[in-house]
C-alpha cells in the first residue's frame, strides 16, 4: 500500500471512530434514565440531540448543517435561560 493509501485509510478510520462516538452519544441521550438525569440539570435533551447532530455535521466538513444546527441549540438554550435566569 502506498503511503497516500495508507493515510486515507487512517483518516477514514478516524472518522469511523468518531462517528461510533457520536452514535453512542445520540443512544446515551435517548436513555430515559439518562435523559431524567439530564432533565433534572435543566437539560433538554430534544436540544442536546440537535448539538450533537450540529457537531457530528461540523466533524464532517458540513459547516451550514452544523451553522443550522447549532445556532438553533444556542438561541433556543440562550431563550429558555432568559425566561429561567
Amino acid at each position: 500500500m502506498s503511503d497516500d493509501a495508507d493515510e486515507k485509510s487512517l483518516r477514514k478510520l478516524a472518522m469511523k471512530e468518531l462517528d461510533e462516538v457520536l452514535d453512542d452519544l445520540d443512544v446515551l441521550l435517548k436513555n430515559n434514565e439518562v435523559g431524567a438525569e439530564l432533565s433534572a440539570l435543566g437539560v433538554n435533551v430534544s436540544l442536546a440531540l440537535t448539538a450533537a447532530a450540529g457537531l457530528r455535521a461540523y466533524l464532517h466538513g458540513d459547516k451550514h448543517g452544523a451553522i443550522e444546527d447549532l445556532g438553533t441549540a444556542v438561541e433556543e438554550i440562550a431563550a429558555r435561560a432568559s425566561v429561567t435566569d
